[in-house]
């Protein structure tokens, strides 16, 4: 998502919002990390930002653009935005020396710090570069901090592999988090992550205990062998979003030898068919 748009769009949330003691400060900061590349420099203005701005929402340029859209899905407030934009300008000021000092203050980070670094990974140029960071939050339990790489953030599907990708949706569905607001999971769908999804709600069956429906997603493209089997168990459930998971895996799948197993279901396959069933109203 990072653009040579995005330190304008940053810098024009803040002029809007900083007022013109903060905004002389604020500048004055900037400059000294341009005319002589400093850690201390760079930790001191992080550090500072916190006394100096608010958590309240900023008001935002009437242009919309990717970054204000990601900024307000994220719920940033004027101090994030600020921390982020100074991340942003010490990378393109110096990227070779900065670098690891970024990382550093990422990997040092409380929990509130890491969260909102996490959801801004996106913004920084190379984010490919703090890959670590993301994928060692998939370790925690702490939901603000999993929540953060995991929900609504573009990050996982641009720079996870496929075993990383896997391990964060299936920790997901562990911590019972909204799956739905995990994005690119059609396009990130791959066999093995069926085949884990179809083990982990066979342990959740076994224990006589529900498994989201929305879970199966990933599924459709791969459906075959027990996979079909439990497709079968989802559509003669008992639970109408189970039902509707299962039309729609058969749906995706795009398999005509597995049509026989909707037609059997008559009003859900004309639900398919006009397309009044999809993920996110399962429950509807």
């Amino acid at each position: 998502m990072y653009s040579e748009n995005t330190g304008p769009v940053l810098a024009k949330i803040l002029s809007l919002n900083l007022d013109q003691d903060t905004m002389e400060w604020w500048q004055k900061q900037l400059q000294q990390l341009t005319e002589t590349p400093s850690a201390r420099q760079l930790y001191l203005t992080y550090s500072l930002l916190g006394s100096k701005l608010t958590g309240d929402s900023p008001e935002y340029p009437g242009n919309s653009t990717p970054e204000t859209n990601y900024l307000k899905l994220q719920g940033a407030n004027t101090l994030q935005v600020a921390r982020i934009y100074l991340l942003v300008y010490a990378l393109e000021t110096d990227r070779e020396f900065y670098l690891p000092k970024v990382q550093k203050l990422i990997e040092l980070a409380d929990t509130g710090e890491m969260a909102t670094f996490l959801k801004f990974l996106v913004l920084l140029p190379g984010a490919k570069e703090f890959k670590f960071s993301a994928v060692e939050a998939l370790r925690t339990n702490i939901a603000t901090v999993f929540d953060a790489i995991a929900l609504d953030n573009p990050y996982p599907a641009l720079y996870f592999n496929d075993q990383q990708w896997n391990q964060m949706y299936l920790k997901a569905a562990f911590m019972q988090r909204d799956l739905g607001k995990i994005q690119s999971v059609n396009e990130r769908g791959n066999k093995d992550l069926s085949r884990i999804i179809s083990d982990y709600a066979h342990e959740r069956w076994a224990a006589s205990r529900e498994v989201d429906p929305q879970f199966w997603q990933p599924v459709g493209p791969f459906l075959e062998g027990d996979l079909i089997e439990d497709v079968k168990r989802l559509l003669n459930s008992d639970h109408n979003a189970e039902q509707r998971a299962g039309a729609l895996l058969v749906s995706e799948s795009g398999k005509a030898e597995l049509s026989d197993l909707l037609s059997a279901h008559p009003q859900l396959q004309k639900k398919v068919e006009n397309k009044e069933i999809h993920w996110n109203n399962l429950n509807q």
